[in-house]
């Protein structure tokens, strides 16, 4: 569960950024799977390490 939020919320948060800071549909696209990638692994490891 923690991955899928991470993803999904850092996509968003990406996208977000991208377009406060002008850019287009592509840069709100590459920053939001950027995020994504970075908050959903942060999300894997935090439930890998809740689950221990």
């Amino acid at each position: 569960m923690l991955p899928l939020i991470g993803a999904l919320g850092g996509g968003a948060w990406g996208a977000w950024i991208a377009k406060k800071r002008g850019g287009g549909r592509a840069d709100m696209a590459q920053y939001g799977a950027g995020f994504a990638i970075f908050w959903g692994l942060i999300g894997v490891v935090a439930a890998i390490w809740l689950a221990r």
